[in-house]
């Protein structure tokens, strides 16, 4: 019985079952994809970094450096499983020829290293360790996703030549966020160019429980070990890691609850559009004495068919695409072990759907209750209260034509109604322009204030060199007597032992110099003004458990001396660790130097640049625009490209939901429709009046979602940049297409759909629909 008045029930209104199933595979689709990338990420992240065998404490140190202590230190440590000191030979990127370019406006920090022997290890596009012959380079494969080479390719190091025998995948230094590329070369040709470049040590250890890894860096730090470098751990290797991909998938994870939302309304839509249709039915079968239970199971017998329809194709289409988006997490990290796994969570989210579809429809048609045979048998549809518009009167009306009065009365007559497609356009316009305004965010040239990084146009680096002070002082007089520079600021980064509320001392980085040239966002606070301040990365702030107000002991020049925590910023440089002071200090060595400049005439940066890397080859100089874009162009693109995705679903879904709820007033104001032809009104009076519900509705619906992307979606944002490390957030919003351009695409849509929805109020006859 239920086969055929679901075949009879679907043939009548093909339209409205299509659109229907079209919204619940979307939302299955989006649901099993987010699920699916998640469970996919984070299980090839952990084969990777398990394969890889990445190491729990990673110290990078430039100098002189102690292995014998060291050695020592691994022996007398219980937590130690395995230690052991890689060397890293840097090599200005002038240098490295690979193909026919050069990486010497790269902004990464290349250079060379040979396979390790007990973890660490570069894997080889398969998975597999890289065994590495004399001639052969192997290359980060960040250069084989720009196209900057390809197998087979000649490489030229400081004048020697390579072949480029494949890529490498390190589980390290892969993502573009870490500042560092290692390539892979013999251990014969890496003797050959050991003294074209600058060694740097890596010092890594493996735990044999990493959560003992926190106890760990304080005894590293107490020991007074080798730390002339970013200290980095395996929680920040999976973070940096995963950040890319993990903001697509953040965005998709986003849009697909919304969609689940929007579906849920679609379906109140149409089945509220279906009571209308069947409302005279309804009644008469109440009144031969059906069940409500009775008559739910029919309708609710429709909805589990086409959900269960629905959900299989959602499901079928999330193996169309998920090919497309695993193919950036295949490349940098290799098959996941948890694929599998994927397939059946997949399954559940769809699963998942489905049950809250049901339950979601059930509890719609509870409505049944509140109908009664006699009214349902004498009019055909409900009788609503129209009460809360009686104040606005025709007569009254000076602001607008009679058409767009009648409308614009209507909604405000019959808010609850109208609701759902309000609560449909506030979603649509909040799906548009929260991913819109993320990637404007973190593309703009302000994103990297959030990231521990001023807002300037030239950075140069001085670092792994000797007589640092007398270079960095050569770069600022030239700086000095150069009219094409505006202003500039120099920063230096020193160690300091700070003392931990147990009474141990922990290694902390602190740059000194004027941090009111070039600031940064702070998420609390400000920065340090007087020499007894200090402002703390966020996760120095949690490592040390210190709060804005609070004092950190510091040993400076051999005395204990507190120093007041001013604020508290997010940071990406340095494995996240690092402090910002004004104080002096002639005591300490220097790490190295940061000179940062602004240019008068912002035009002039590439020539200045290029100036500056030519006069003084020891320093690294970066274009900052070309240090935004080669540090998160992955994760700008993948952004970009979900954000495109969700102006796409939005505004179908905007127009599947507009035409639904027409096609569903048309039905249900047929008398109504009926009088006003009556009355004189012609079938563009008719239209003008539904045009003008819907853009009334539409104006509110896009203030709102407006007001709503810019504090919830900022909020939510704000979660999902955080895991870069950014722990304060605001969106930068580019007004011409969040204000303007979406708005009228919106506009655009549902007046389209409007005229489609209400071309059958035309065809209503006056005869058939005004009964007594």
């Amino acid at each position: 019985m239920y086969y055929r008045i679901i075949r009879n029930d679907i043939s009548k209104s093909k339209l409205i079952t299509l659109t229907t199933m079209i919204f619940v595979a979307a939302a299955a689709m989006l649901v099993s994809l987010a699920v699916i990338l998640v469970v996919n990420l984070s299980g090839a992240i952990d084969t990777l970094m398990t394969r890889a065998e990445t190491p729990h404490f990673m110290q990078m140190h430039s100098g002189e450096i102690d292995t014998d202590r060291l050695t020592e230190f691994a022996e007398q440590n219980s937590n130690v499983d395995e230690f052991q000191v890689l060397e890293f030979l840097n090599m200005d990127g002038a240098r490295i020829i690979l193909g026919e370019n050069s990486l010497a406006d790269n902004v990464q920090d290349n250079g060379f290293s040979i396979q390790s022997e007990k973890f660490d290890y570069l894997l080889d596009l398969d998975g597999n360790i890289i065994n590495v012959s004399d001639g052969e380079l192997y290359v980060p494969i960040s250069y084989m996703r720009d196209s900057t080479t390809k197998v087979g390719d000649k490489a030229v190091i400081s004048g020697k030549e390579f072949t480029v025998a494949g890529f490498l995948r390190d589980s390290q230094m892969n993502s573009m966020l870490s500042s560092s590329k290692r390539f892979l070369v013999s251990r014969n040709d890496y003797a050959e160019i050991k003294n074209l470049g600058s060694t740097e040590y890596l010092i890594e250890f493996r735990l044999k429980d990493l959560s003992a890894l926190g106890a760990f860096e304080t005894a590293y730090a107490s020991a007074g070990l080798e730390a002339n470098g970013p200290t980095i751990t395996y929680p920040l290797f999976k973070t940096i890691n995963a950040i890319s991909d993990g903001m697509m998938i953040g965005v998709i994870l986003l849009v697909s609850v919304l969609v689940v939302a929007i579906a849920f309304m679609c379906i109140r839509f149409t089945l509220l559009a279906k009571i209308e249709d069947d409302y005279r039915e309804i009644g008469v079968m109440k009144a031969i004495g059906l069940r409500v239970s009775d008559i739910k199971k029919i309708y609710l017998a429709k909805y589990a068919a086409i959900a269960a329809a629905g959900c299989i194709l959602g499901f079928a289409l999330s193996f169309v695409f998920k090919g497309m988006l695993l193919e950036n997490i295949r490349l940098y990290m290799g098959e996941s072990d948890n694929s599998s796994f994927a397939v059946a969570f997949g399954i559940i989210g769809i699963l998942l759907v489905f049950l809250a579809i049901l339950a979601y429809v059930s509890g719609v048609l509870r409505r049944f209750r509140k109908i009664f045979a006699a009214e349902a048998i004498r009019f055909g549809t409900s009788q609503e209260k129209t009460a809360g518009a009686n104040r606005f009167s025709l007569s009254g009306n000076r602001l607008f034509g009679t058409n767009i009065f009648l409308g614009i009365k209507d909604v405000l007559a019959r808010k609850r109604l109208y609701a759902t497609m309000l609560a449909v356009l506030v979603i649509s316009a909040f799906i548009i322009i929260v991913p819109q305004n993320l990637y404007n965010t973190i593309s703009s040239n302000s994103f990297i204030k959030y990231m521990g990084i001023g807002n300037y146009d030239m950075r140069m680096d001085i670092q792994q060199t000797d007589n640092i002070s007398e270079k960095a002082a050569e770069i600022l007089k030239t700086m000095k007597s150069d009219s094409a520079i505006s202003q500039y600021a120099v920063l230096t980064t020193k160690t300091f032992k700070a003392k931990t509320a147990d009474g141990s001392e922990e290694n902390i980085k602190i740059e000194l110099g004027d941090h009111s040239i070039f600031p940064i966002e702070y998420s609390q606070g400000r920065a340090p003004a007087a020499e007894d301040e200090i402002a703390l990365s966020a996760l120095n702030a949690d490592e040390l458990s210190k709060k804005v107000g609070e004092v950190i002991p510091l040993v400076i020049e051999g005395k204990e001396k507190n120093l007041t925590v001013s604020g508290i910023y997010s940071d990406i440089t340095n494995g996240g660790k690092t402090a910002k002071a004004v104080f002096t200090d002639n005591s300490a060595d220097i790490m190295w130097f940061v000179i940062c400049a602004e240019l008068s005439d912002p035009s002039l940066v590439d020539e200045k640049t290029s100036e500056y890397a030519d006069r003084f080859a020891f320093a690294k100089v970066s274009d900052i625009d070309k240090f935004v874009t080669q540090t998160f162009g992955s994760t700008i693109s993948s952004v970009k490209k979900a954000s495109y995705a969700a102006i796409a679903v939005a505004l179908m879904i905007t127009v599947l939901v507009t035409l639904l709820f027409m096609k569903m007033l048309v039905a249900k104001d047929r008398y109504s429709i009926a009088v006003m032809k009556a009355f004189g009104f012609t079938n563009s009076d008719i239209t003008a009046q539904y045009v003008s519900r819907s853009v009334f509705v539409l104006i509110v619906g896009v203030v709102l979602g407006t007001l709503l992307a810019n504090t919830l979606g900022e909020m939510l944002a704000g979660a999902v940049i955080s895991t870069f490390g950014a722990s304060t957030f605001h969106f930068a919003v580019n007004p011409l297409s969040a204000y303007l351009l979406s708005p009228l695409m919106m506009i655009g849509s549902v007046l389209i759909a409007t005229m489609i929805g209400t071309s059958g109020a035309g065809q209503i006859k006056i005869s058939e629909n005004i009964k007594e």
